[in-house]
Order: structure tokens, then C-alpha cells, then sequence
């Protein structure tokens, strides 16, 4: 009833990421894309860069963030979250 709607497992002794999505009452892998980068469907430029956060290269997954937060799909997020008063 109350599902989240996406989620990451990280598994450690693999050194490994996952991330799922709720699609039709179940939970499918996202699919990462071509240039290595997992792409929220929820959270329009939420990026995450596995293959760094694992590798502990906190600036590229600071650097793969912010790229994500800076196109147009955030910014509309942000200007329809603040429209329903959900953001500061």
C-alpha cells in the first residue's frame, strides 16, 4: 500500500550498487545508462555514479550530483514541489 517508489541496495562485499524502481506493483532494476549513471525516474536529477560512490571518489559522485541538480528537469522539480508548498 505505502511502497516506496525507489530504492538503492549497495552491496558491500560485492562492491556494488542496485538501484530499483516500482513499475506496475513491482520492483524492476533501473537500468543505468550508457555513460555508467544511474538517472532517478522519481527525482528528476537525482544522478549517482555507482562505480564512484563504491570506489570512494567522493568528488566525482559530488561532480555526477551536481550535473544532475543543475539540468532543467530538477529545476521544474523544485518549481512544482515548491507550488504544492512541499519545499523550504
Amino acid at each position: 500500500r505505502n511502497r516506496v517508489r525507489e530504492y538503492l541496495v549497495w552491496r558491500v562485499l560485492d562492491r556494488a550498487i542496485d538501484w530499483f524502481v516500482l513499475r506496475q506493483g513491482q520492483y524492476d532494476r533501473l537500468p543505468i545508462g550508457p555513460d555508467g549513471i544511474y538517472r532517478s525516474e522519481v527525482f528528476p536529477g537525482l544522478w549517482l555514479d555507482p562505480e564512484a560512490l563504491v570506489g570512494s571518489d567522493l568528488a566525482r559522485v559530488l561532480e555526477v550530483l551536481q550535473g544532475g541538480i543543475a539540468g532543467p528537469e530538477h529545476a521544474a522539480f523544485v518549481a512544482q514541489l515548491a507550488r504544492a508548498g512541499g519545499a523550504a
